[in-house]
């Protein structure tokens, strides 16, 4: 701990040093809960910000919407706005797309607010709520001054704050759950590290990439070598289990997200590569090089100090997963929500490994006092850097928009926009174009205005602009076009927004 030495008091001078060490901890506390808070309401206002103003998307809000909605209603989580879109069917299940059983704790929300915004508050408060157990971590490690540093610093990481600004993501319990196993560890606390570890396996099928990663971690301690042992293996076949048997159970399909086709046609043939080439598997690490670029970004959060410490070991299977990716570029990026996955593994390491260089005794003079300055003024500037870097980032992502006054007013084209769904009926089957499902999912059955017909009652077009899965302005028309011909007339049509009712009956998927 920061300045800490052994005294020994008596009587009154007992009861103020208990009185002082009361106080401090109830300040303490108070500022903790101040920047939980404060990064839970910046996430919720940056998200349902993002929401009123049609810039999320059926890809990927509308998809948890429908899951959690299903499971809310006691049924296996169906997204037909997935399943119509990819081929699977309108009675597809999330679970065979991504293993993330851990979305069910979501469901009873939607017994009181039922949409898409509760997922968002949700996935805010989640997020926030990971700088808890850091803190804890951070201040065992490290002192109370550093812990509340290190808390602000992760609150306003840009992997936290991209994951908050692209719709919502089972990533949103990896964080606090991770900084759970972490903390727990580091108190000694085996059953709880059991627990969170299981924990983390809920959240999806890679997780237990992350869990035999930590467990590669305790096989160097002494005393956790077998529970290391226990999870580099369970967290392995966890994951092969989870992608190659569970998510083909509930209808998937276990290549469906393979990226690997530069290294190999399946996990043999990547294997076989790395013996026999292993320089071709280090070049598929920066091809493209924008990999490097983000990789450097996640150190870059803790001062490039993380690698000091034998944690970020535990991040390794991960990043390797998404790094080597030779396909789905989103996965190397620095948005978008994947770096959440690691995010507290980082910080956690660069807490570590400043505590592992304060730990290196201080040339010369006596070491009992020389170690402890050297030790505060270090971790002082280090905390102190991790804060700058955090608070310099801010403007180069999401959470800048926050202070746009734009963003909290609507243009010609979002109130068109507002109109445009305003026109769809409650209950209904419609197609949607990405950006304005979200504003109907709660209320209606949601379809993703696609390259196909697919029938339904209702559709909302975009045609003023790009949107997803189009290639161009010009196909979306097309589509239109398309539709006024097979018996679709036009209900709305402003600022690039159309709405489409169909005037005879149309062949719809999925049950009445």
């Amino acid at each position: 701990m920061e300045g800490q030495q052994s005294v020994t008091v008596r009587g009154d001078d007992a009861a103020t040093v208990t009185t002082e060490t009361g106080d401090r901890t109830r300040r303490d506390r108070v500022t903790l809960a101040a920047i939980t808070a404060t990064a839970a309401a910046l996430y919720t206002t940056l998200s349902l910000t993002k929401l009123a103003n049609f810039k999320a998307g059926a890809y990927d809000l509308v998809i948890f919407d429908q899951a959690v909605r299903s499971y809310s209603q006691f049924r296996l989580p169906i997204a037909i706005v997935k399943g119509v879109h990819n081929g699977f069917g309108p009675d597809f299940s999330t679970l065979g797309d991504h293993w993330s059983p851990i979305l069910a704790l979501l469901a009873p929300l939607y017994w009181l607010f039922d949409g898409p915004a509760t997922l968002l508050v949700a996935q805010a408060v989640l997020l926030a709520a990971a700088a808890v157990p850091l803190w804890v971590f951070t201040r065992r490690a490290l002192g109370p001054g550093a812990a509340h540093l290190v808390a602000v610093a992760y609150t306003l990481s840009w992997p936290v704050v991209e994951t908050v600004a692209f719709d919502f993501h089972e990533a949103a319990f990896a964080p606090l759950l991770t900084a759970v196993l972490l903390e727990r560890h580091q108190a000694g606390k085996r059953v709880a590290v059991v627990t969170a570890a299981l924990a983390l396996l809920c959240v999806k099928e890679d997780m237990g990439l992350l869990v035999a990663g930590f467990g590669v971690v305790l096989l160097t301690q002494r005393g956790w070598r077998v529970l290391g042992g226990a999870f580099v293996a369970g967290g392995a076949a966890y994951t092969w289990l989870a992608s190659q048997v569970l998510i083909p159970l509930f209808g998937g399909r276990s290549d469906y997200y393979w990226a690997y086709g530069a290294l190999g046609p399946d996990m043999r043939g990547v294997a076989r590569t790395a013996l026999t080439d292993p320089l071709a598997v280090l070049a598929q690490l920066g091809s493209p090089p924008v990999k490097l670029v983000t990789l450097a970004l996640l150190l870059g959060i803790t001062l490039l100090v993380a690698p000091r410490s034998p944690l970020l070991v535990m991040a390794v299977p991960l990043l390797a997963e998404r790094m080597l990716a030779g396909s789905f570029p989103n996965w190397w990026v620095a948005g978008y929500h994947y770096n959440a996955f690691v995010v507290v593994v980082v910080f956690a390491a660069g807490v570590d490994g400043v505590r592992r260089l304060r730990a290196r005794q201080a040339p010369g003079g006596d070491p009992a006092t020389r170690i402890w300055a050297l030790g505060d003024r270090m971790t002082r500037v280090w905390a102190l850097g991790v804060v700058g870097f955090a608070v310099v980032s801010v403007p180069f992502f999401s959470l800048a928009g926050l202070a746009d006054p734009g963003s909290y007013r609507h243009d010609a084209r979002e109130r068109a926009a507002a109109a445009a769904v305003a026109v769809v009926p409650d209950g209904v089957l419609v197609e949607a174009a990405n950006n304005l499902a979200p504003a109907l999912s709660g209320r209606s059955r949601v379809l993703l205005w696609d390259r196909t017909p697919r029938g339904a009652p209702w559709v909302v077009a975009e045609v003023g602009r790009k949107t997803f899965p189009f290639v161009d302005v010009a196909e979306q028309r097309e589509r239109v076009r398309l539709l006024v011909g097979s018996g679709y007339e036009v209900r709305f049509s402003q600022d690039g927004y159309m709405v489409l009712a169909a005037t005879a009956p149309q062949r719809t998927p999925g049950p009445p």
